[in-house]
């Protein structure tokens, strides 16, 4: 049976690092490269704040090639739109016949339509292998599957910034308040995975600082020590 070559939109947290895991489990898809948008002017993943060397090495870790769109800071519809052209324009070229792209999108229907609209108008397909799937129980999952997170970034109007810097562990999800979802899919927080069953080898990272940026997100510092 022939494989569907799929490019695997990868933002070095907990929902992307699972969806390929899932993905490479099926017997039908082929995941040949990540892509990853990064912020030009930090230097680091868009939203997670994952450090580049930090998302280098976790590509490093899944065997996979890293594609890098790079959008400004202040990231209009345009710019993300032009910088996900040039993307998958590149995609193209190394993948001849790729037409597919996966997310880790988990339930928020408004944003999974908006992806396949965008990439319907170049040819592309979308999958979503974890939509639908109950958060909560998902998260407990990724736990006993041997995924390993750290919190890397809080909102703090929906979540304490005490949660910045923890383990996405059973505690963490123990402690968090009911209106927070398990995953943090409506933005709560967002992950940085430093081991699972996707990885070769885990990556051993450094806790750096927690510092709030724009009076809302408490981002804290990953920096690589070493991979064993």
């Amino acid at each position: 049976m022939s494989r569907t070559s799929v490019l695997l939109a990868w933002s070095g947290g907990k929902d992307a690092a699972w969806t390929l895991h899932l993905l490479r489990q099926r017997g039908d898809v082929d995941v040949v490269g990540l892509l990853t948008t990064v912020t030009r002017e930090y230097d680091r993943v868009s939203m997670q704040g994952i450090r580049r060397s930090v998302l280098h090495a976790q590509a490093s870790a899944t065997g996979l090639p890293l594609l890098e769109a790079m959008i400004p800071a202040q990231c209009s519809n345009t710019d993300y739109e032009h910088a996900m052209a040039d993307a998958i324009a590149r995609a193209r070229d190394r993948w001849p016949g790729l037409r597919t792209m996966a997310f880790g999108d988990l339930f928020l229907e408004d944003i999974r339509a908006w992806r396949v609209a965008n990439l319907a108008r170049v040819g592309w397909d979308v999958v979503t292998p974890l939509f639908g799937r109950d958060t909560a129980s998902l998260a407990r999952e990724m736990i006993d599957g041997g995924l390993r997170a750290q919190l890397c970034c809080v909102d703090t109007q929906q979540l304490d910034a005490g949660f910045a810097g923890r383990d996405f562990d059973p505690a963490l999800l123990g402690e968090l308040p009911a209106h927070v979802d398990a995953c943090g899919e409506n933005g709560e927080f967002h992950t940085c995975v430093s081991a699972g069953p996707m990885f070769d080898a885990p990556l051993i990272l450094a806790q750096g600082d927690t510092e709030l940026r724009d009076g809302r997100f408490a981002f804290t510092d990953y920096g690589l020590t070493s991979a064993t």
